[in-house]
């Protein structure tokens, strides 16, 4: 009996140890596997990597040509603008020798010529300064230089600068005086330059009715300058490629009306430097609201994309704003 007890127990242990030896077996078995497919997934990542680098290196090689072409087409536009501005001077002080009769009295039809020639090279000259403002930007050659001014002297400036060209008397340039709008720590040239830019094209595209141009702080510490037409408007569609380079979106104007489609995309870089972001709110048939929204003080760590978290979105949020108010109460 005790042998037969005995026996048993060596069997099951036989029995036990064999179980284990296939566990183990299998468990070796598992463990080569997957070092298997370690070492192939190695082998994979080993490759990845080095197309990673190949990659990048090729990206690299791309990055440095783009910066070169980039750089050689800012050098362009910089040398032609500077060279289109002899003759245009030129062109300019000739039209005006003769507008002003000192070669002698003008025919009707002569005086009209001559006042085309001086318009024309007049919208030439200030498409030349947009290039060459363009190409300042692109190669960080452009500075901003902040001070302290009151917007009634902005006002007062653009007013007197607008006045003896806005010929149209069908249209009234107004400008409203602002209220509870405090100084202003920021480059007041860059600032009218864009306003400039919108103005010009409310009148350019206003055959009836107004060109309003406002400021206002529609948010703490920003400041919005808007410039709301009643001229022809533009389609839903076009809106969002108004402020690329030299377009020109398909609204239904004269080819005379035509312009570069430099004044807007130079004004969205120009606010960008400045801390701030453009906006634009416009119907067919109903007109157009242009608008720049600000820091009340400039800071230069907030220039071309605001380092502060939310700054960026305030100041279109305070554009949008402004210019759907300012659509709703026409």
């Amino acid at each position: 009996m005790t042998s037969d007890l005995v026996g048993d127990q060596k069997q099951q242990i036989a029995q036990e140890m064999l179980r284990l030896r296939e566990e183990r077996d299998r468990a070796n078995a598992e463990v080569a596997r997957r070092a298997e497919e370690i070492e192939a997934l190695r082998v994979e990542l080993d490759e990845t990597n080095r197309g990673v680098v190949a990659l990048y290196a090729e990206l690299d090689d791309k990055a440095i040509a783009l910066r070169e072409v980039s750089d050689l087409k800012s050098r362009f536009l910089s040398y032609m603008s500077h060279e289109f501005r002899t003759p245009l001077g030129a062109i300019r002080s000739m039209a005006r020798l003769l507008l002003d009769r000192m070669d002698g009295a003008l025919t009707a039809e002569q005086e009209k010529q001559v006042t085309f020639i001086q318009t024309s090279a007049l919208e030439l000259s200030e498409m030349v300064d947009d290039l060459l403002d363009l190409a300042k930007i692109e190669a960080g050659r452009i500075s901003i230089s902040p001070a302290w001014f009151d917007l009634v002297d902005l006002f007062a400036a653009l007013r007197g600068m607008f006045k003896p060209i806005t010929i149209n008397e069908g249209v009234s340039l107004i400008f409203e005086d602002p209220v509870d709008v405090p100084r202003i720590y920021s480059d007041d040239n860059r600032l009218s330059q864009i306003l400039r830019n919108f103005i010009s094209n409310g009148l350019k595209f206003t055959v009836q009715g107004e060109v309003r141009v406002t400021a206002r702080c529609e948010l703490p510490g920003w400041v919005t300058f808007a410039v709301a037409d009643t001229g022809i408007g533009i389609a839903p569609e076009h809106l969002g490629k108004l402020f690329q380079d030299f377009v020109q979106v398909g609204a239904p104007a004269p080819t005379r009306l035509r312009g570069s489609g430099l004044g807007l995309s130079l004004s969205k870089r120009l606010a960008e430097l400045l801390g701030g972001a453009v906006e634009v709110h416009s119907e067919l048939g109903r007109g157009s609201t242009f608008s720049v929204t600000i820091p009340s003080e400039f800071r230069a760590e907030e220039a071309q994309g605001p380092a502060q978290p939310g700054a960026g979105e305030a100041a279109a949020a305070g554009a949008a704003v402004g210019a759907k108010e300012r659509a709703d109460e026409r």
